[in-house]
């Protein structure tokens, strides 16, 4: 669970096991290629009828299905979920992964400067100062 958002990232329940991620996994088998992704707003819509879900829980049931590798090659654009047909859309998505992974990076660590900054800096005496 992640810290601040412990109702989205919560592990799968029973009825998101059993129920929604077999539906899932059923609809995006047929989603091959680029000009057959799908989004997360069009999943939520075609469910929201007779399945409790919402954009966050299905992030969470997508991203059980690329850990656990339940369908291969599952990736993401702008346009949406597809199952990429090449080698390069698989690379071309682990580079993306990867900027975002060291942009989240380049964040935390400007966090943990700015706390010291403000909180373990302002607790040590200031240079030339008796005070």
């Amino acid at each position: 669970m992640i810290k601040g958002f412990s109702e989205e990232t919560q592990p799968l329940t029973e009825y998101e096991r059993k129920v929604i991620l077999p539906i899932i996994l059923e609809g995006l088998k047929t989603k091959i290629g680029k000009a057959n992704a799908v989004t997360n707003k069009y999943i939520i819509s075609r469910l929201r009828d007779g399945y409790k879900i919402d954009a966050a829980r299905l992030r969470k049931i997508i991203n059980h299905i690329r850990t656990n590798d339940l369908l291969p090659g599952l990736i993401a654009t702008s346009e949406g979920y597809f199952l990429a047909t090449t080698e390069s859309e698989l690379l071309e998505y682990e580079e993306s992964l990867k900027g975002r992974e060291e942009a989240i990076k380049a964040v935390r660590l400007s966090i943990a400067r700015q706390r010291r900054i403000l909180y373990e800096d302002a607790h040590k005496p200031k240079q030339g100062t008796l005070f």
